[in-house]
């Protein structure tokens, strides 16, 4: 499963632009594995990137049974547990 993380201190956002063009309620308020969303960070992120933002792709195993997204000032990661063990991306 492909998430999108912010990769930088700040906050996750996109530019109203695209927020608007997949219709999100505001820049903040994104799904996180939408396919457009995904697809506009794989192919040009800086496009994408909301204020103090840096949008990334991380990918996460079909099997995980459990994820979550962890956040220290704005900076992401991804903690997912697949066969009963614990695993983290940032």
């Amino acid at each position: 499963m492909k998430l999108v993380i912010n990769s930088c201190f700040g906050r996750f956002s996109t530019t109203r632009e695209f927020s608007e063009s997949i219709g999100a309620p505001s820049p903040y308020h994104i799904l996180r594995c939408d396919a457009k969303l995904i697809k506009a960070v794989e192919t040009n992120a800086e496009a994408v990137n909301g204020v103090h933002a840096k949008l990334k792709v991380v990918e996460i195993p079909e099997e995980a049974t459990d994820w979550e997204i962890n956040e220290y000032d704005g900076r992401e990661s991804i903690t997912y547990v697949v066969d009963g063990k614990l695993y983290h991306i940032s």
